[in-house]
């Protein structure tokens, strides 16, 4: 297939899902994964829409009020003109570049340039210290690293012979990336680029064990994220906020794949600190209409007056880890719209949604997305068809926003597509209606005197009560149930740590869950979580055996 035609194909396939953005029964039932041979979504798309298009592609606003906004055109000369000046410094098809730079406009003409060069880009937080990165050097092979001056230091702990380029200013024994600007506006590829060449390899944040590396392809990510524009509800002429920090897939889901394949302009406020005042300042000014952002940014926010928004945005919705009921209730009183709960991983684009226009359930995160067959495994036979079960992908007929697999990994690979499904590693529950409720990764939900335990379902929970800002759960070992649910709080603002407040959230316990599900336990502690933002339940677990810490028990405090 030419790049014309696969052009024309991937746009169908995307003017289909927008045709049906509030139509899920036809979106599901009638989208069809466009398949082609060759194609690159930065030559053969994103180059494609921004000819001589003015509109703005990127907005950036820093926290002191200056403002940066690339029209689409002007991004795909950016790019080509990164493209022709890292290929002059040995940028070569297949090289590891490892990039690691801050929301700022380079790093999407980079993004956008190594994909024209069909390099491979790593992904990396800046939020990475020298550990890390030595790790990502030597399992990803990295051949360059583009980062920004201020990190350039880190790397002077990280051996092996790699191209150092630096953004910003110049920092001695390593090129200036300002070289980019006096480069051919045009660009030029030795060939067409196969379907299946890798593009990205991405680190996951590792929240039970080290980072996996997950191979992502031409179009895995380009193509597959159409299923995340569809759950967003983008469409052309949107301004998109996606709070996310770069170098996490998240950021390439919404950041980058979903809005520009929307021909939407993707909005960026840079903070230093989180203000929900200014956010939402910024967020009038601007005339924002989509917003995403994880769980955590909306526990804060609903800390403070969102009738400070004049104009809510029409669509909201959250990813990284389950949204509790109590924030999804403010927002909708508050703004009148209802955010809506997505599931995906680093090693696929949006599996399961709530999109728009459909009925909601309270809890629920949705229906299967358009392109993605997604079956519950029964934890005992592995059998597809249980009511709960592990969230596992259909792999007779693969969805294109898969992974290849594990990079350099065959028997991790082989684990989770084993039996001809993708298992994701998460538990959910299936009703009568399709929609899928979150349980837990199936290594967090543990058993208490024989009932099954959801830690979710717990934190959902406490965070009812005003005295809790955050929550995790985590089994205590106990010499009668065998284990006791013990949760871990971080108190909101006003409330002291102490017996009195620990009485408080006990009683709280008592009036809203099974008495199975009551927290027995509890210390006030801040939580672990990995650099992308995930509780670290492990660490948790960890600290709960070996008795560290300051814990009431509730049989003490009646």
């Amino acid at each position: 297939m030419s790049a014309t035609s696969a052009t024309e194909t991937f746009r169908a396939a995307r003017d289909f899902l927008l045709q049906h953005r509030e139509d899920y029964a036809t979106a599901y039932e009638g989208f069809r994964w466009p398949r082609a041979d060759r194609f690159n979504w930065a030559l053969d798309w994103f180059d494609v829409i921004a000819e001589n298009n003015d509109r703005t592609a990127l907005h950036i606003v820093e926290e002191d009020g200056r403002r940066t906004e690339v029209s689409f055109a002007a991004m795909s000369a950016r790019s080509n003109r990164a493209a022709n000046w890292l290929r002059a410094q040995g940028v070569r098809a297949g090289d590891r570049i490892l990039v690691m730079l801050g929301n700022q406009v380079e790093l999407w003409e980079t993004a956008l340039a190594a994909m024209k060069l069909r390099a491979v880009v790593i992904p990396a937080t800046p939020l990475l210290g020298p550990v890390d990165l030595r790790d990502r050097v030597e399992r990803g092979r990295v051949r360059h690293v583009i980062v920004r001056d201020a990190d350039a230091v880190k790397f002077d702990e990280v051996p092996g012979d790699y191209t150092r380029i630096a953004v910003g200013e110049d920092v001695p024994g390593w090129l200036p990336y300002t070289g980019a600007d006096e480069q051919p506006e045009s660009f030029e590829t030795d060939r067409e680029t196969d379907a299946d060449e890798p593009l990205m390899l991405y680190f996951t944040s590792g929240t039970t064990a080290s980072p996996k590396l997950v191979e992502h392809t031409h179009v895995s990510y380009p193509v597959g994220h159409l299923s995340t524009m569809y759950w967003i509800g983008l469409k052309p002429g949107d301004v998109h906020l996606n709070i996310s920090s770069p170098g996490w897939a998240k950021h390439a889901w919404s950041n980058l794949f979903a809005p520009w394949s929307a021909e939407a302009t993707v909005f960026i406020f840079n903070y230093t600190r989180f203000d929900a005042g200014r956010l939402m300042a910024e967020m009038d000014r601007s005339g924002v209409t989509s917003f995403c952002a994880p769980p955590t940014v909306w526990r804060m926010l609903i800390q403070a007056d969102l009738s400070q928004l004049n104009t809510p945005p029409r669509e909201v919705v959250a990813a990284g880890e389950p949204l509790n009921p109590e924030v999804i209730e403010t927002v909708r009183r508050e703004w009148g719209v209802t955010i809506r709960d997505g599931f995906g991983q680093t090693e696929t684009a949006v599996q399961v949604a709530n999109t728009p226009g459909q009925v909601l359930k309270a809890g629920s995160m949705g229906r299967p997305s358009p392109g993605f067959k997604v079956e519950l495994l029964d934890p005992v036979t592995g059998e597809p068809g249980a009511t709960e079960g592990e969230i596992s992908l259909d792999l007779s007929y693969r969805p294109v926003g898969l992974m290849t697999g594990y990079h350099g990994d065959p028997d991790r690979t082989a684990e989770a597509m084993a039996g001809g499904y993708y298992r994701t590693g998460d538990i959910g529950s299936r009703d009568e209606d399709g929609y899928i409720t979150y349980v837990g990764r199936a290594d967090d939900v543990f058993k208490a005197s024989d009932y099954k335990i959801s830690p979710f379902e717990l934190e959902s929970a406490l965070l009812e009560h005003e005295a809790v800002a955050e929550a995790a759960v985590v089994p205590a070992p106990d010499p009668v149930r065998l284990a006791v649910p013990k949760a871990y709080v971080v108190l909101a603002e006003g409330w002291e740590p102490g017996p009195d407040t620990a009485k408080v959230l006990f009683a709280h316990s008592r009036a809203v869950l099974a008495p199975y599900k009551r927290i027995r336990r509890l210390e006030f502690a801040e939580l672990p979580k990995t650099v992308s933002g995930k509780i670290r339940r492990i660490e948790l677990r960890e600290r709960t055996a070996q008795g560290i810490g300051t814990e009431y028990d509730e049989g003490d405090l009646r």
